[in-house]
C-alpha cells in the first residue's frame, strides 16, 4: 500500500476519533506529498518511495528545528506541538538503524573504496548515504565516518 493511501486512511481515522493534533500532522504529510506530486520534478504525478522518504525526513527535521527554536524562546506550548507532530511523522519512516549497524556499513564501504583519510570523506559519505537512505540520520552517519577516517 502506498504512503498516500496509508495517510488518507489514517486521516479518516483521526477525523472519526476527533484527534485534531494528529490530524494536523497527517495533513501536513499529505500536503507535502501533493505538492511534490504536482511539482515540476514529478513524472506523471507519481513520486517514488525514495522521494517519499526524503519528504518525511524533511518534515521531521523541520519540526525538530522549530521545537528547538520555540524552547529557546520559552514557548514550550508551541515546542510541544512541533515535537508531537515530529513523532507522528516518524511513524511513517522505516525503523532507524543503530550506530553499530551504521559502523559496519561504513567499515565495508571504507574497505571497498580504499579510503584512508578524511580527504576521502566525500566518497565514503556518498556511498553510505545511498546505502542507508531513510534508515539513518545523515548527521550520525557523518559523525561515524569522521571518527572512522580519523578526523
Amino acid at each position: 500500500m502506498s504512503l498516500e493511501l496509508i495517510i488518507n486512511k489514517d486521516i479518516k481515522s483521526a477525523m472519526l476519533a476527533k484527534d485534531k493534533k494528529k490530524l494536523e500532522a497527517l495533513r501536513a504529510i499529505k500536503s507535502a506529498l501533493l505538492i511534490e506530486k504536482t511539482g515540476k520534478n514529478s513524472k506523471d504525478g507519481v513520486i517514488t518511495e525514495e522521494v517519499e522518504l526524503k519528504i518525511l525526513q524533511r518534515l521531521v527535521k523541520q519540526r525538530k528545528e522549530s521545537a528547538g527554536i520555540f524552547v529557546s524562546q520559552n514557548r514550550d506550548d508551541l515546542a510541544e506541538v512541533e515535537t508531537y507532530q515530529a513523532e507522528i511523522i516518524k511513524k511513517y519512516l522505516p525503523e532507524q538503524m543503530s550506530e553499530d549497524e551504521i559502523k559496519k556499513i561504513v567499515e565495508t564501504i571504507i574497505a571497498e573504496t580504499g579510503a584512508e583519510s578524511i580527504k576521502d570523506m566525500g566518497r565514503v559519505m556518498g556511498a553510505t548515504v545511498k546505502k542507508v537512505a531513510g534508515k539513518a540520520d545523515n548527521k550520525i552517519v557523518s559523525m561515524i565516518v569522521k571518527q572512522m577516517l580519523g578526523e
